[in-house]
């Protein structure tokens, strides 16, 4: 049995603690709003995020961070992506030397370009970081639906140990050396998926979501590989799988947000109907960033950010992308 602390208590977080404390692990959930904690520690049930999942009657919850870290054989990461930093800098004096944090959000920084790890990293510089992402719901998690997931780290050690503490008869865990790639191949995807949402939105059918997930692989590896991550990682689980479950499943957010814009919402509007953060509009524009260091082209991501930042009308950007000038489809 492993101690573990889990910093975030939205809906991927409790749905995690969840599965570990069923794993036989000891698990702390932590969160900065008090109210959340108290209503945890009340119901034992996310009863906001994560409905009708109830936790285990040991399961500790706590709204003081060292509680929730200091001691612990492991971390668990989950806020969203927009919030790593400033969570990673809460958490600093607390991390001892060599602790193990596992990174479960998606998403890139919108200032600085950074994967999570490496924001984590950065800012705790004496832990060390494992990645954990791959086509997952939280709603299904919490239900024990079966899961396969990697875990990630150049570290074979670290990556084969978060293996072993989440591992489950529903939740699979492989392991993967390319934790660099699953971060972009898990961030670009929800970029892909608002495109997917908008083309649904704007009440076009199954052959037009199947050509968005086909070359929105296509761009995602091709970024990936350039950037110096590795191509069967997007042939994988953190990346075509991913990709697919994020485009085509009501329980993404990037998808739903997508819809609502497709239907003629602002991203502002969409997001605060959504009332979860939609991490595709914050990665939107580093891919961007990343598509021109190291030159290669985007078509799809690039017409969502037209989308979002410059009030291109979606209609007016499906149409761009259909009349691209003619290439092979391997180029």
């Amino acid at each position: 049995m492993k101690s573990i602390g889990v910093i975030g208590a939205g809906s991927w977080g409790t749905a995690l603690a969840k599965l570990l404390s069923n794993n036989g692990h000891k698990v702390t959930v932590y969160s900065a709003i008090v109210s959340e904690i108290e209503m945890l520690d009340s119901f034992h049930e996310q009863k906001e995020k994560l409905p009708g999942i109830i936790l285990p009657e040991d399961m500790e919850f706590t709204a003081d961070i060292d509680t929730a870290i200091k001691g612990k054989d492991l971390i668990v990461l989950a806020v969203p992506s927009p919030f790593t930093r400033s969570t990673a800098k809460s958490m600093k004096e607390a991390v001892a030397d060599g602790q193990i944090i596992v990174s479960v959000a998606k998403g890139l920084e919108d200032q600085s370009f950074d994967t999570l790890s490496e924001i984590i990293k950065e800012e705790i510089p004496q832990c060390r970081v494992v990645v954990l992402c791959g086509p997952t719901h939280a709603e299904e998690v919490g239900m024990g639906v079966p899961t396969a997931i990697v875990a990630g780290s150049a570290n074979t050690d670290d990556a084969k140990l978060v293996q072993d503490i989440f591992m489950s008869d529903v939740f699979r865990v492989y392991t993967s050396d390319d934790p660099y790639g699953m971060e972009l191949g898990g961030a670009l995807k929800n970029v892909i998926a608002l495109a997917a949402g908008i083309a649904d939105g704007l009440g076009y059918g199954d052959n037009t979501k199947a050509a968005l997930i086909t070359r929105g692989i296509h761009e995602i590896a091709r970024l990936g590989v350039a950037a110096g991550g590795k191509r069967e990682t997007f042939e994988g689980l953190t990346g075509i799988g991913d990709l697919i479950v994020t485009c085509a499943s009501m329980h993404s957010r990037n998808r739903r947000a997508g819809i609502l814009i497709g239907k003629g919402k602002t991203a502002d509007e969409a997001m605060e109907e959504v009332k979860q953060v939609v991490e595709g509009v914050y990665s939107a524009k580093a891919a961007m960033h990343l598509a021109a260091k190291h030159n290669v082209d985007m078509p799809i991501i690039n017409e969502v950010n037209m989308i979002l930042f410059e009030d291109k009308k979606p209609a007016d950007a499906l149409i761009d992308l259909m009349t691209r000038d003619k290439k092979s489809e391997a180029i």
